[in-house]
């Protein structure tokens, strides 16, 4: 095949993965995260609010972010932007992603809409010709309503990560 031709049906099949983790995430349904993610993989989210999770596997995940909206009337995530790298070093099989993205939040208790910004770094793989989450790492961008007499927190972009690193 074309390189070129080759490059851009990889881009757009690792799109098609991000649309469809948003789309997972937006609908609630957990178990669909078995066909985005390796089932080792590792996910470390950075709240910035204390140590960074890390959660192994699909299911653990799920888990924690079915928790995390479960006050939330309506939630959705919207994937505002992103950047792919296909083959860092050579490696046909991976690509590093960054994906920026904001959660639209509704809260059940108090009624208050807040907004959520943050960045993923992301490892994928290829396996079997299909592409998958190997790794994520999610670092909070900024919040908005926060109900403490704060409008809006606003954190350093997290520059250590490169999309050249695996």
């Amino acid at each position: 095949m074309d390189p070129q031709l080759l490059e851009t049906a990889r881009y757009v099949a690792l799109r098609r993965l991000q649309n469809a983790y948003a789309d997972v995430v937006t609908r609630r349904a957990w178990s669909e995260l078995d066909g985005l993610f390796l089932p080792d993989a590792v996910v470390e989210i950075d709240k910035r609010d204390g140590d960074p999770l890390r959660l192994v596997g699909p299911r653990a995940v799920g888990d924690f972010i079915s928790a995390a909206i479960a006050g939330f009337a309506f939630f959705e995530f919207v994937i505002l932007s992103s950047r792919i790298e296909i083959a860092p070093r050579g490696d046909e099989t991976k690509a590093m992603g960054r994906m920026y993205m904001c959660e639209l939040r509704l809260e059940s208790a108090s009624g208050r809409f807040t907004q959520a910004y943050g960045v993923y770094h992301d490892e994928h793989r290829e396996v079997d010709g299909r592409w998958w989450f190997a790794g994520r790492r999610y670092h909070s961008l900024a919040r908005t309503n926060l109900g403490d007499g704060a409008d809006l927190d606003v954190f350093a972009f997290p520059h250590h990560l490169r999309l050249d690193a695996c």
